[in-house]
């Protein structure tokens, strides 16, 4: 009994020895988890023992790591992954196709056919959403733009459909009256550049006055050719209104709105001297009495020195043009003419002849033949001498 008990002893340690420990291999297949055990060491053949396929798109981890399902495993305590490929649809502004994959998220899977994501691309679901099967991914990627604003380049990236969307994206949005080149409505432009166009409007006002008018009351204890202002006049104003616009600093329209009378003009009313008053004077060494005296602007001329087309030998008074013949505008010719005066350096003279005047003066023309002509351009006196006429004019103009 004893040597049948040590022969059946040493048959149990002999099978034992020879039925060694074999490793145990977790296969997780998604939600399915396998426990096995097997002498394999090439992922393939455990996955095949243990009834598991690995498709050709599908991606085997060992121990979380992407591995080759033909390597010899080298690791003592291992864990195979199968993450089996979904497909995809993939919309873009071209259109739609399908893409199949086997990575863990949105990203991954982009990424995996050579798509690289921008913060600005337009994605959705975002890069970290999980992939699964039949999933559809909207994506419009970002371009590079480049704006033109207040003196400056801006480079920037944008997935927007219209330049306004993009510029608001950008955080430079079009504010109050401000354009930009294309126009925001527009889709972005092929060539990437955007410019601002900062427009600011403003209104001016503008002043006009109105002249008012006077008016003369003759006051017999004021001497001729003085003045007194009896009732100072006031002028109108009229206020225009008018709409400037100015892009980038520099006025391109200017657009009158209407105008408004804002005051109406008040009259004038002056008194001026009728009272005569003989006085004396000593010109060129001559005592002289005179009963009017102006500053006047004088020039001179002759027969054929008047500017005329051809020579002019007679006056208006029908006497020959000569020194001591002096020509006036035709207001005062009318009032003041045969009238007897003295100039300074010209002499005794009386007014014969009318001129054209120089506009916004009291002038004269004096009168020479053309043997004795001298030049005059220069201000000086004319002295009206007594008898006065009956009709003189009052105040001159």
């Amino acid at each position: 009994m004893k040597r049948i008990f040590w022969l059946a002893l040493l048959f149990l340690l002999a099978a034992c020895q020879s039925q060694p420990n074999l490793p145990i291999i977790n296969v997780f297949d998604g939600e399915t988890h396998i426990a096995h055990t097997t002498e394999a060491t090439v992922p393939m053949q455990i996955l095949a023992e243990a009834g598991l396929s690995l498709g050709l798109l599908d991606t085997l981890f060992v121990n979380g790591e992407v591995a080759d399902a033909n390597t010899t495993l080298s690791c003592e305590i291992c864990t195979l992954q199968i993450r089996h490929a979904v497909t995809m649809t993939l919309i873009t502004p071209d259109g739609e196709q399908d893409l199949i994959s086997s990575a863990w998220t949105v990203g991954e899977a982009l990424s995996g056919f050579g798509i690289q994501l921008h913060t600005a691309d337009f994605l959705y679901p975002p890069a970290g959403t999980p992939v699964t099967d039949q999933l559809k991914i909207t994506y419009t990627p970002s371009r590079q733009l480049a704006i033109r604003v207040d003196g400056q380049v801006l480079p920037i990236r944008s997935s927007a459909e219209t330049v306004g969307e993009a510029l608001i994206g950008a955080g430079i949005p079009l504010v109050g009256l401000d354009t930009s080149q294309p126009a925001p409505m527009e889709p972005l432009p092929a060539d990437g550049q955007i410019r601002i166009i900062r427009v600011v409007e403003k209104i001016e006002l503008e002043q006009t006055s109105i002249p008012f008018e006077t008016e003369y009351i003759a006051d017999n204890e004021l001497e001729v050719d003085e003045e007194k202002i009896l009732e100072a006049g006031n002028p109108g104003l009229i206020v225009t209104r008018t709409r400037v616009r100015y892009e980038v600093g520099l006025e391109i329209s200017r657009k009158t709105e209407g105008e408004r009378q804002v005051r109406e003009p008040s009259k004038q009313t002056v008194a001026y001297g009728t009272q005569y008053v003989l006085k004396t004077a000593v010109i060129d060494g001559k005592e002289i009495e005179y009963w009017r005296a102006l500053e006047v602007y004088a020039t001179s001329y002759s027969p054929c020195r008047s500017a005329a087309d051809r020579c002019y030998p007679n006056t208006s008074s029908g006497l020959p043009v000569t020194q001591g013949m002096i020509a006036v505008t035709h207001d005062w010719y009318l009032a003041l003419g045969g009238q007897s005066v003295y100039v300074p350096g010209y002499g005794y003279a009386t007014i014969e002849d009318v001129g054209g005047g120089i506009p916004g003066r009291n002038w004269i023309d004096l009168g020479y033949s053309d043997d004795t002509f001298q030049p005059w351009h220069q201000w000086t006196t004319i002295y009206f001498l007594p008898p006065v006429p009956a009709n003189t004019i009052w105040v001159l103009e």
